[in-house]
């Protein structure tokens, strides 16, 4: 049979809830960041983002978690046609606390849950087959049902010539063997849980624990005895995890002292979380062994990938990518608190960020505040009828659309409070400001500390920044601005919002080919890499170059550039669209006052009705649209 999946991985998915006040005890905390979690859920996470193929057969519930956890899995690339919704149980859910670096505590909410529940019926024997290896996990041989189902899933495996994969991941909490507030216990001896995950090892090809679970997979206090009685039931490598001091590997026979097998060493970082390092070091691990490495290599890149991991907040967002575990092992110099290196935090956020890439991104932007107020003003209407007017909007949107990922909308919470929340419905791209308009210096909407802000932010929201900004500026106002932005960079990371930075010289100043690639660069050179930048369009081909040189220079991860459009006529601005479309790192536009500034005036003022309006926005934004297309197809053909 084909291969074409490199790992099925069954067992516990639930819904991490992480206490953010790190240092006191979990009744303590105030506030917990929501993450997908469970061992193999978290390893098929981590071998997806390092380029392998993976699958996962779990079950969840019929309700917002159960979702949540498809929807992730979805996004980071994990196959999940065997994830089965679960309508008469709740997904699993886990609260976690970080106390001190030798505590962690754990409350399992897993009383008739939704993963735990997996039968043999669930196991589809082709899947399983289709994959290079099978990972089952000690948790799921606790019940009968899921006991079943895993040796369902091994025998299917050995049939189709998949290697099985054994995590032995002790928690005797699930186990029933201690209090369910010693959820971070890892060890209580126990004759039968050691009867019960014996039962697999024949099968097994590799085998993965800490010296804890090697300890009750082999029914012996000391390491090594328990080992040996390992070796005598299955003939898999064995690793055994050393925490700090890395791993020891045991392909053959087992020697007399634990250091005399093979020894990889770690990587010397400071510990913040262990849990969810475990994970990281299988699905290091299997990166390598499913691609036919060394031993020796393998353990390496099960040791990189924990060491980042143990250094950060939660389990599978912490898990590295590639692109990043590449980076980590190419440098001889790392800093003992890895989680401050802003170079491997920058690449770990671009290279894992959700719905990271984007080939076209065609905005309507109707996040005006100011403008409408002085058009309310002038016409002499309500608030009320601003955002009704920008309900119109969105219905143009909508209909040009039609569910195309590739379509976003910019739209400010004062006015369009209702429309983001009927955005978080549809598939678009939705950035919201948060500038006070027409700063300068910039300040920023809302609480005084921008972080308190953005942190009542759905995260699907990108923060889009409008700066009046000039690199020839006076320095005090340059450096204000400047930090301003730094601010909100770091805040955006804090909170795992995305960056839309718009720069827009004052219309006094001097402007030249090199000024808006100069201004790039200066905010860069104080620590702001934005997602996305949105700049003024241009018919000046050099003008572009440079400013694509800089971002490729500075920020190679960046997502891209938009075009705003400055109310220029619709024509005007589908003709600098040409000079533009060369360039990759141009995504597309996104424009408001050419497509609804004139519209608005006229329906605020009761010259044209609804649906006028809707059908005149809708055509400047379908020309738009069809103009960009038209000048990146002509572009790529003339290429």
């Amino acid at each position: 049979m084909t291969k074409s999946l490199d790992l099925v991985a069954i067992g516990r998915s639930s819904v991490d809830l992480y206490g953010q006040q790190a240092g006191g005890r979990l009744e303590d905390m105030g506030s917990f960041a929501k993450y997908v979690g469970g061992s193999p859920t978290n390893t098929a996470i981590g071998l997806a983002r390092l380029g392998l193929k993976s699958a996962l057969v779990t079950r969840v519930g019929a309700d917002h978690m159960g979702r949540f956890i498809v929807e992730q899995l979805a996004r980071e690339g994990v196959d999940t046609g065997s994830v089965t919704t679960d309508p008469d149980r709740l997904t699993a859910l886990v609260v976690l606390g970080i106390r001190d670096r030798e505590s962690f505590p754990l409350i399992f909410y897993r009383e008739n849950c939704a993963d735990m529940a997996l039968e043999p019926a669930d196991i589809d024997e082709g899947l399983v087959g289709s994959a290079r290896a099978l990972l089952v996990n000690g948790t799921h041989l606790s019940t009968p049902s899921v006991f079943a189902a895993s040796v369902k899933a091994i025998e299917a495996a050995r049939k189709a010539g998949t290697r099985v994969v054994f995590d032995i991941d002790y928690r005797p909490v699930l186990w029933g063997l201690t209090g369910r507030d010693q959820g971070e216990n890892r060890f209580v001896p126990s004759g039968a849980v050691t009867d019960r995950l014996q039962f697999i090892l024949p099968f097994c090809d590799l085998i993965v624990g800490t010296e804890e679970e090697m300890r009750i997979l082999g029914g012996h206090e000391d390491v090594i005895e328990a080992i040996r009685a390992v070796r005598i039931a299955t003939p898999a490598l064995l690793i055994c995890k050393l925490g700090a001091e890395g791993c020891v590997a045991f392909p053959g026979e087992i020697p007399a002292e634990i250091e005399e097998g093979l020894v990889v060493g770690g990587f010397p970082v400071d510990v913040f979380n262990v849990l969810g390092a475990g994970d990281a070091f299988m699905a290091g691990f299997l990166s390598g062994w499913l691609r036919g490495d060394g031993v020796e290599r393998c353990c390496r890149l099960a040791n990189a990938c924990g060491a980042i991991v143990v250094s950060r907040h939660g389990c599978a967002p912490a898990m590295p990518s590639k692109v990043e575990l590449e980076s980590f092992l190419g440098r001889s110099h790392l800093p003992f608190r890895l989680r401050e290196d802003e170079a491997l935090e920058h690449i770990h956020w671009a290279t894992t960020a959700r719905d990271r890439h984007y080939d076209e991104l065609t905005v309507l932007a109707i996040d005006h505040r100011s403008q409408f107020d002085e058009l309310a003003q002038e016409i002499g209407c309500s608030a009320d009828r601003v955002t009704s007017f920008k309900r119109l909007a969105f219905r143009a949107l909508d209909g040009v659309a039609k569910g195309d990922s590739r379509f976003g909308m910019l739209v400010d919470a004062r006015f369009g409070f209702d429309i983001l929340a009927e955005l978080s419905d549809r598939p678009y791209w939705i950035g919201r400001p948060i500038e006070v308009p027409r700063s300068r210096p910039l300040a920023f909407e809302g609480e005084d500390d921008v972080g308190i802000e953005l942190s009542g932010w759905p995260l699907r929201h990108v923060v889009k920044c409008l700066a009046s900004y000039h690199p020839d500026d006076p320095e005090d106002l340059r450096d204000r601005q400047e930090r301003q932005l730094k601010r909100l960079f770091s805040s955006c990371r804090q909170t795992g919002h995305e960056l839309l930075v718009e720069i827009i010289p004052p219309a006094d100043s001097a402007v030249d080919e090199r000024t808006i690639a100069r201004a790039l660069h200066r905010i860069y050179d104080v620590g702001v890499r934005p997602d996305w930048w949105k700049l003024e369009p241009s018919s000046d081909g050099a003008a572009w170059t440079h400013i694509v040189q800089a971002i490729e220079e500075r920020d190679p991860w960046c997502r891209g550039i938009v075009m705003l459009g400055l109310s220029a006529p619709i024509p005007d601005l589908v003709q600098s669209f040409k000079a533009a479309a060369p360039f990759g790192l141009i995504k597309g536009f996104a424009v408001g006052r050419s497509i609804f500034h004139d519209v608005a005036r006229d329906w605020l003022s009761n010259r044209i009705g609804d649906n006028e309006a809707v059908e005149a926005m809708a055509s400047r934004l379908s020309a738009l649209v069809e103009g960009w297309r038209s000048a990146r197809a002509d572009s790529e053909a003339a290429a």
